[in-house]
């Protein structure tokens, strides 16, 4: 999804961290930001400097927001939009595993849940994160909307 016009002002980077659970079913983590977003997404930051790469970017802030270690995988498709202080804003995903680390709620992110991808597609709060979770899902041979 974009949004065209000039170059984002912002740019952030994040995961699709999933897994395969007994049975073979694969769960996607979706966390839950209180306060004034109150909203269910993935998790993602913003870049801290343009020495930053966006794959370090993504690999940092997935293990700040969900305390998980991951292995990058295959780059999703990105998003453009404007963010809560109208700037433009460019998200580049991938798609990740865990390798270490266990979750602990804090003030940015308080709840994590495992979800099936099509209970995640109906739990996530934004249109443009159930997208990116319909490139991995394709490109994970899963059907989105009845896995």
């Amino acid at each position: 999804m974009t949004d065209s016009g000039t170059e984002p002002e912002v740019f952030a980077a994040g995961g699709i961290v999933w897994r395969v659970v007994d049975g073979g079913v694969v769960e996607i983590a979706v966390v839950h930001r209180p306060g004034g977003y109150d909203d269910w997404t993935f998790p993602k930051g913003k870049r801290e400097s343009q020495d930053d790469s966006d794959e370090a970017c993504a690999l940092r802030e997935v293990e700040e927001e969900t305390g998980y270690r991951c292995v990058l995988g295959r780059e999703l498709p990105s998003v453009e939009y404007r963010d809560g202080k109208q700037r433009r804003k460019r998200v580049r995903y991938w798609e990740m595993t865990v390798s270490s680390g266990r979750f602990s709620p804090s003030a940015e992110i308080d709840d994590l849940s495992w979800l099936p991808v099509a209970v995640a597609a109906r739990r996530l709060t934004y249109v443009r994160d159930r997208d990116v979770l319909a490139s991995f899902a394709g490109f994970a041979g899963i059907d989105a909307a009845s896995a």
